[in-house]
């Protein structure tokens, strides 16, 4: 087997993965993904028990049990680039022996549920209600330094580009699917499904104007208005379609659960945020377990 060499597979002196700070044995095959450091507590606190807490720069990890399933919560911080940061170290801490630095013979899949607020591009998806996204529509060109041409929806994203003129300038936006598998446990009457977009920043990317033009003022209202086979694009976040991408190449299970705390399409927004994430952490965790 080929090893691989110091500069392209960091780690620490103690031999965890460079960011994550993380060894094999401190993670559990069922991983939640949350943004913000400070909501990985909010997720533990419904575990049984808890057997290990790390965190470096914005990666905060808890590993315990719930119902006798070992899971792992982790904070991604905010970006594509910092999903592919943590799902390449997940993949290393089960796929590849880091000790030899060879990929292992047998391959291990990790299920990833992402749970994060996002804001809802449709009048009749709420503020406080949830959206489990069926497919991540990523404007943020992460994934086309993989060879990923074999996973994505390309008739999808023909339709879109099409529909929305979108620029030749930006990188070529590219959906991928989720997990069917993953889906098949989250979903219910109570959830709301469709593509979810994921932006490469936070103002001008999602449509935002404070003192900056954008290329395109319409974009988004392109946007809310495609339609593909009856399935619309719900929401706009930072992080689901870097998820799936990274995952469906690495063998992994992902799914991405949103708490609607925006909607931009009527201007609203949640009288109270937090209680539409713990709802939705519930929800998720209850799910997975059952």
């Amino acid at each position: 087997m080929e090893r691989i060499a110091d500069s392209e597979l960091i780690l620490n002196p103690d031999g965890s993965v460079y960011h994550l700070n993380l060894q094999p044995e401190n993670i559990g095959n069922l991983i939640i993904f949350v943004g913000d450091q400070n909501r990985v507590p909010k997720v533990a606190k419904h575990f049984d028990t808890i057997e290990f807490e790390t965190q470096k720069r914005e990666f905060r990890t808890i590993t315990g049990t719930l119902n006798g399933k070992r899971i792992s919560v982790m904070s991604t911080g905010i970006g594509p680039d910092n999903i592919d940061i943590v799902v390449n170290e997940l993949d290393a801490l089960v796929n590849i022996d880091l000790k030899t630095r060879t990929v292992k013979k047998e391959h291990t899949s990790l299920t990833i549920v992402r749970i994060g607020t996002s804001g809802s591009l449709q009048n009749d998806i709420p503020v406080d209600s949830f959206v489990l996204a069926k497919y991540g529509l990523g404007f943020d060109g992460m994934l086309h330094a993989y060879d990923c041409e074999h996973i994505l929806e390309k008739d999808m994203e023909d339709a879109f580009i099409k529909h929305t003129n979108y620029s030749n300038r930006k990188s070529r936006p590219y959906i991928v699917k989720n997990s069917a598998e993953v889906e098949a446990k989250l979903i219910s009457d109570k959830i709301f499904s469709g593509i979810t977009g994921t932006a490469g920043g936070f103002y001008g990317p999602q449509g935002r104007i404070l003192r900056l033009a954008i290329q395109d003022n319409e974009l988004n209202n392109k946007i809310d208005s495609f339609d593909y086979n009856g399935i619309r694009v719900t929401n706009l976040e930072m992080e689901t379609s870097a998820i799936y991408g990274l995952s469906k190449l690495l063998g992994h299970h992902a799914v991405s659960m949103n708490a609607i705390i925006a909607n931009r399409a009527n201007g609203t927004f949640s009288k109270d945020p937090y209680k539409a994430v713990e709802n939705l952490i519930s929800y998720t965790l209850n799910k997975l377990v059952e």
